[in-house]
């Protein structure tokens, strides 16, 4: 079963902006109900786009200097890196398949 990551502040420019495929890295933090709701979506997302596209998770309380790096005020925040630069910023609870319109894209 392919799970997401979690990445901190030291792993982040390694395993997300030198991968060689697009990277989907979840914002969040464990008091954030809306980040419970998306967490079991990205966990699906990640067995179906298993080798086209990795999945991180960060937790925004213990690693904030990523957050403030891409300026992420809310969570769940996902952003959809593709080459080291964000190309998707997706902010709050998003259904599935809208999730899956911005992985679509981030392959093409």
């Amino acid at each position: 079963m392919n799970k997401p990551i979690a990445i901190d502040d030291s792993s982040f420019d390694q395993i997300v902006l030198q991968a060689k495929t697009p990277v989907l890295v979840d914002f969040w933090a464990a008091w954030c109900p809306p980040c419970r709701m998306v967490a079991p979506i990205v966990d699906e997302l990640a067995e179906e786009y298993s080798g086209r596209i990795s999945f991180t998770k960060v937790d925004v309380d213990q690693n904030p200097g990523i957050a403030t790096r891409y300026g992420i005020t809310s969570i769940p925040t996902l952003l959809i890196f593709k080459k080291g630069e964000p190309v998707s910023h997706i902010v709050g609870y998003r259904p599935k398949e809208e999730l899956k319109q911005s992985l679509d894209a981030a392959l093409d």
